[in-house]
């Protein structure tokens, strides 16, 4: 199979746990809202949104608790499948439709003009090439219309830190690129640059804002570490919070958080 068809598998599969991981998760919280409250610090209040890699809709969710609509795409009929469960039970109060998709044929997505676009947690990180997306990006945007991506780097101190425990997962990502088992099937992972990430939108978008996301805290797949360690997790907190937009330091972390504006 492709990477595509993988990706469509892997996260078919996933879809069905993907949701329970997130409960009780105090970490995994705080960098969602982190990433709530980047978008709404740059998109227009109330404004379209096209979301990219959707999941199961739990960012639609809660974007459209604040007053965005969203239009939800993902390659994985599972996602969909999750996220239309969502809006039959009425979550999002009618903000929200959905769309099976590749962000790689976006040629495809019904609606629009968007007044932004947003793909979270290192859904883009599935492709070796940004501007397989990127290139659709301009056509399906109002002018002025804002994009945000979430995306992993190559260097993350929280992993780098475990060099003595496990130096695969510590070196993992300097190699640019490693292939993550992902419910049992293999989806091959690039690591981006904000540098590369900006090359690949061209001249057409201006970087307006970027910050690390969890820079020195744990990484989301890390579920224990704030529990086991309250008071050392809210001190790294505190720090992580002052150091994400400092230069350099803001494109590493598990995450990286990048806005750009279309046309002006």
């Amino acid at each position: 199979m492709t990477n595509w068809q993988n990706s469509a598998e892997a996260f078919s599969r996933k879809a069905a746990v993907y949701d329970a991981f997130g409960e009780g998760h105090e970490n995994l919280t705080r960098m969602r809202q982190r990433v709530y409250d980047h978008i709404c610090a740059v998109m227009p209040p109330g404004g379209y949104l096209l979301e990219l890699n959707a999941g199961t809709g739990l960012d639609a969710v809660n974007l459209a608790a604040r007053g965005f609509r969203i239009h939800a795409t993902d390659i994985a009929p599972g996602m969909v499948a999750e996220i239309e469960r969502k809006i039959g039970r009425g979550e999002g109060n009618g903000r929200i439709t959905s769309q099976l998709c590749s962000f790689t044929k976006l040629e495809k997505v019904t609606g629009g003009p968007f007044d932004g676009i947003y793909s979270n947690f290192g859904g883009l990180n599935c492709i070796d090439d940004l501007t397989a997306v990127t290139r659709h990006l301009s056509r399906l945007l109002k002018p002025g219309g804002i994009v945000t991506v979430v995306i992993m780097p190559r260097i993350c101190p929280w992993e780098m830190a475990l060099l003595l425990k496990d130096w695969r997962v510590a070196a993992r990502r300097l190699s640019g690129q490693v292939t993550a088992n992902v419910e049992g099937v293999p989806v091959a992972t690039t690591y981006f640059s904000p540098r590369q990430t900006r090359r690949a939108f061209g001249p057409a978008f201006r970087p307006i804002r970027q910050e690390a996301l969890s820079l020195i805290t744990p990484t989301a797949d890390n579920k224990s570490f704030a529990r086991n360690h309250p008071r050392l997790y809210g001190r790294l907190v505190r720090w992580d919070e002052r150091l994400s937009r400092w230069p350099v330091l803001r494109g590493w972390g598990d995450f990286f958080v990048m806005s750009l504006k279309f046309g002006d």
